[in-house]
């Protein structure tokens, strides 16, 4: 086993090479087929029109789509432009992909219809008004300046935009040459993607990463499932997250395998294409289990093609893993990181006793040096010892974009990544995830940031000051609540702080649990203890007969 120095696009040219009419990707729901060489194909022409409306070495794209037949196709187009790939959070509202926009120097966005209850279409021209009275590829944004083109991932036309069908066109029509030029100066180490994650302080940071560092993180995962060319993973995580676009997707394409594509997860959609297809492999997190396990319709489908997977993004329970095994016939593992390690630092193997896969996130990554640190001290603590969740090695991200400060406050002199997680390391190697010190919410596997959500209610009529705070939850392992204390005059309820979200920011975002105090509890020292708010929650909940789902 070893680390490869392979581009996106060199591993999409082996295959197209190696196994030419292999499926590569399917969508068994509507029998959307492609071959490795037929994809590769559709990748160049993408690529060549990109390279035509301006797209070079180092622009930003952005895609802002669930899993849509084409969004692979972006990626690797920009992967083999040297471009890089900015994957945007489908729940994002108006003033979070503003940010986005502004932040990454996004120099071409594209975009779908949209997710129920946001319209893309309507939220780009609100941001960017000048796209209606623009011809195509020659927008002047006064608020978002690095922004030149906006393209429709689909057939239909919108003013201002291109869609897919022109790209291709214009990239089946360019010459080779000058295409064939950028493509061979892409080196492994380039940045290729860059995600934004929430911290704990504001807004969310954009994480890069290169071919190097998703393309083997992709690959060491598929070894610890002992992955083939003859395997099939139906994907229904979505691709803007590293589940996706890494743990799912760069691992199909280094071991040449099948991936079968979810748009948007449905339970029915997915067990209807595991059956289907055959599908070795299913990833998820555990709500998505949990559905599939509870369907109606569950016994009708054959799950036994099934033999593996991963089981990640929350706190898994042992007894669900016991029923994916009993049932969907899965020997599961676990992957426990962060989008800055490209995401995995740790991982359970296929063939690890089924208590260590249900109770452990696993042994490190191979070529990577993942420690558990004293946070006082910097030093290593011994097995059985609570300290923090580090890591260093060919993982770790390049640095936070337009953002050194933050950069050197996450990697530290010696080269570690400080994940904010607490854990422990046991004598055999496997390491326990046991608390965090860093304000975090995890919920359903999105990283949400207090602090962003406490800015925004902040502009709310009738907020004198609002905490957020997580409240630990049997369905997302965690969710968001609010504690609020009101302007003397104010008469706002936990609906009017809901309804003040709602379209503003993501639906994960918006608080499921709202309190209003007089007081916060407070150190010696004037602090606020988060802590005991979190108590707080759990104990209201129970007094005023609040069902915590």
């Amino acid at each position: 086993m070893e680390l490869s120095d392979r581009t996106l696009g060199d591993w999409l040219e082996y295959w197209a090479a190696e196994t030419p009419e292999k499926e590569y990707i399917v969508y068994s729901d509507r029998n959307l087929r492609f071959t490795w060489s037929g994809f590769n194909r559709r990748v160049d022409n993408m690529a060549k029109g990109l390279l035509s409306i301006g797209v070079t070495p180092g622009s930003h794209v952005g895609i802002w789509a669930q899993n849509v037949p084409d969004w692979l196709t972006f990626l690797y187009a920009c992967a083999k432009l040297g471009a890089v790939a900015v994957t945007v959070n489908t729940s994002y509202k108006e003033h979070e992909l503003a940010f986005v926009l502004e932040n990454s120097d996004m120099h071409t966005l594209c975009i779908t219809d949209g997710v129920s209850g946001s319209d893309y279409v309507d939220m780009v021209y609100s941001l960017v008004p000048e796209l209606k009275t623009t011809q195509r590829g020659h927008v002047k944004s006064d608020r978002f300046t690095a922004l030149k083109n906006v393209v429709y991932i689909g057939q239909e036309k919108h003013r201002g935009m291109y869609n897919t069908a022109e790209i291709l066109l214009l990239g089946s029509t360019r010459d080779d040459r000058d295409y064939d030029d950028v493509k061979n100066s892409v080196r492994c180490h380039d940045i290729v993607n860059m995600q934004y994650t929430s911290g704990t302080t504001g807004f969310p940071k954009g994480v890069m990463l290169s071919h190097h560092n998703i393309a083997n993180n992709g690959y060491l995962t598929g070894e610890h499932m002992k992955f083939s060319r003859d395997d099939k993973l139906c994907v229904c995580v979505p691709l803007f997250h590293c589940f996706g676009v890494v743990l799912a997707t760069m691992n199909c394409l280094t071991h040449g395998c099948t991936q079968v594509m979810v748009e948007k997860f449905d339970p029915l959609v997915t067990l209807a294409s595991i059956h289907k297809e055959r599908c070795t492999a299913l990833y998820g997190v555990p709500t998505m289990f949990i559905a599939e396990l509870n369907h109606p319709m569950f016994a009708m489908f054959d799950m036994r093609s099934l033999r593996t997977g991963i089981m990640a993004g929350a706190l898994c329970p042992i007894e669900l893993m016991r029923q994916v095994n009993e049932k969907m016939f899965m020997d599961i593992t676990s992957v426990y990181g962060l989008t800055e390690t490209s995401p995995g630092m740790t991982q359970t193997r296929i063939d690890d006793p089924f208590d260590i896969r249900c109770t452990t996130v696993g042994r490190s990554f191979e070529f990577t040096d993942v420690a558990v640190l004293d946070p006082a001290t910097g030093a290593r603590c011994p097995d059985g010892v609570q300290g923090e969740m580090c890591c260093r090695g060919y993982n770790v991200m390049k640095g936070y974009y337009k953002n050194p400060d933050a950069t050197a406050e996450a990697i530290d002199r010696n080269g570690f990544l400080h994940s904010g997680d607490l854990g422990v390391r046991d004598p055999d190697g496997n390491f326990r995830i046991t608390g965090r010190i860093k304000d975090l919410i995890i919920r359903g596997g999105e990283n949400i940031s207090p602090r962003e959500i406490e800015e925004f209610l902040y502009h709310m009529p009738g907020v004198k000051d609002v905490q957020i705070v997580a409240i630990a939850s049997p369905r997302y392992g965690e969710d968001v609540a609010a504690f609020i204390i009101r302007n003397a005059t104010a008469d706002i309820t936990s609906e009017d702080v809901k309804d003040f979200c709602k379209g503003k920011i993501a639906r994960h975002k918006i608080p499921r649990y709202v309190f209003f105090v007089d007081e916060y509890p407070l150190t010696g020292s004037g602090k606020i203890q988060k802590f005991k708010l979190r108590e707080m929650a759990a104990e209201l909940c129970v007094r005023h007969g609040i069902e915590i789902v």
